[in-house]
């Protein structure tokens, strides 16, 4: 009874934690600026140890793995923190004074039963495609700049030949200030077809959705802009190509996989969280910062610790493999 007892106070302490608790509600607030800080972490040391680590690999594609992981994680951090923070900071907005910058209907649609707007499911779904959808967004320009950025990495950490400077492209965030984004988001809220998309899916498995589509874009661009680079050698593109590919599919599947298996351990924890902070303040943005970070540490911990080290070597398989050759781009001739 005693070692039950101990363990009690054990987790009681870690279900009480301030870091924790800290990290969900920045889980919950933001939850693309989560996961791009969680991929830089990952991507800076994990994956790349990772693919290091690949038996019977080419060591030159493993380099150009590591360079892509890290300038990935890199122009994703950037992207996401300029277009995630004043979006966040403009549903706050919204959170603290709905009445302000939605319609009377609006709420009545959106919110629960004897539910405060902020912590109703369907409100939590149509805010959260939001601060998710930062990742969708930034997707596409995300892959434009990891391709720019891995001659310089590779350069910096490989010692390879320094690459000539690209022009730089017209590739600027203007910040419209919060209050015209929070009523702009208000509009988007307050249309008829958003409160009945939210209120139909608010209760799916929208966040590994968004991750997953995410990871989709970001690789189809990133293999379209691999292919027309003209400062990626040209005979180790086949790899990175096969690489992002086999990646990316491997950790959706298995991302997927794993995430239903997690269902009722996270279930769990939430229910032995709500317990331990009964009363305390922000326990429903805790409580949907668990909800957030569950897909992403498991679809982070997969792609950056296990896929890294099956995808290179598969990889470096396809890029000997003739009969999987990839055509090189053509030159335009002027």
């Amino acid at each position: 009874m005693k070692v039950n007892s101990d363990r009690a106070i054990s987790f009681k302490g870690f279900y009480n934690n301030k870091v924790l608790k800290k990290g969900l509600e920045f889980a919950s607030d933001n939850g693309a600026l989560f996961a791009a800080t969680t991929t830089l972490i990952l991507s800076a040391v994990v994956r790349p140890a990772s693919i290091w680590l690949a038996p019977h690999t080419d060591k030159e594609n493993k380099k150009f793995a590591c360079a892509k992981s890290i300038s990935s994680s890199g122009a994703g951090f950037l992207l996401t923190l300029a277009l995630s923070l004043p979006l966040s900071k403009a549903i706050r907005r919204i959170d603290k004074n709905p009445k302000k910058y939605l319609k009377p209907e609006t709420i009545k649609n959106l919110r629960d039963k004897n539910e405060p707007l902020e912590n109703s499911k369907g409100y939590t779904f149509a805010t959260q495609l939001f601060k998710l959808g930062v990742g969708l967004v930034v997707a596409a320009p995300k892959a434009v700049l990891t391709c720019a950025g891995m001659p310089f990495i590779m350069h910096r950490l490989f010692h390879k030949s320094k690459p000539q400077p690209a022009k730089p492209d017209a590739l600027s965030f203007k910040g419209k200030g919060e209050e015209k984004l929070a009523r702009g988001v208000g509009r988007i809220l307050d249309k008829k077809g958003m409160q009945k998309f939210s209120n139909r899916y608010k209760d799916s498995n929208f966040p590994m959705h968004i991750i997953a589509g995410t990871d989709i874009i970001n690789t189809g661009a990133f293999i379209h802009e691999t292919y027309r680079s003209e400062k990626i050698d040209e005979n180790r593109k086949k790899a990175l190509i096969y690489n992002a590919g086999i990646s990316t599919a491997l950790s959706i599947i298995s991302g997927y996989i794993f995430d239903t298996l997690l269902d009722k351990p996270a279930e769990k924890l939430i229910e032995n969280f709500k317990k331990a902070n009964r009363g305390q303040p922000n326990l429903e943005k805790q409580v949907e910062g668990i909800k957030i970070a569950k897909p992403i540490l498991i679809v982070g911990g997969i792609y950056y610790m296990l896929i890294p080290f099956i995808s290179t070597f598969l990889a470096d398989i396809a890029d000997h493999n003739p009969k999987l050759d990839i055509p090189h781009k053509k030159k335009l001739s002027k």
